[in-house]
């Protein structure tokens, strides 16, 4: 069960940036269209907080065609603060469609707002929100150290391989 739940350390930022443009893409549909497109955009958060892109079809899409194509944006980036932002995601998602629910579309619309903000700056400018908070949590120390170090790993091969 572990393994099937477990979310890939390193991430490819190309998929991350494909990802974060299919959610643009959902909210748009959902305030211009149905708010019935909060079904996929939930479920999809929710699929890639719990295992990664295993069970997100938008996830699916974003590893295996559109990020091998995109080599331009392809560098391996850190897994948990990536997993992180897809728990703030799915936490906009669902109180999206709970306030649906419970007090219409009207307002629940006003709640994809900061979601579809977030995922705009890092599909289009590489810049994760989420990611940034993650880096200010470990800074306040709320982040373990078992986490933290595989961060640091990742960094560390970074600065190697750039370094040549």
């Amino acid at each position: 069960m572990k393994r099937i739940l477990a979310f890939p350390h390193p991430v490819d930022a190309a998929a991350a940036r494909t990802v974060a443009a299919g959610v643009v893409l959902m909210c748009a549909l959902a305030w211009l269209t149905s708010p019935w497109w909060l079904a996929p955009l939930t479920y999809g958060f929710l699929a890639r907080l719990a295992s990664g892109p295993r069970f997100s079809p938008l996830g699916q899409f974003a590893t295996r065609l559109a990020a091998p194509r995109l080599a331009r944006w392809r560098k391996p980036v850190p897994g948990p603060p990536k997993r992180f932002a897809q728990g703030i995601g799915a936490t906009f998602s669902v109180a999206a469609s709970l306030v649906w629910w419970s007090d219409g579309w009207s307002v629940a619309r006003w709640v994809l707002v900061p979601l579809m903000a977030a995922a705009t700056l890092e599909a289009l400018a590489d810049f994760c929100l989420g990611c940034t908070v993650f880096g200010w949590l470990i800074r306040w120390r709320l982040v373990p150290d078992s986490i933290c170090a595989e961060c640091a790993d990742l960094a560390a091969h970074a600065a190697r391989v750039r370094a040549g």
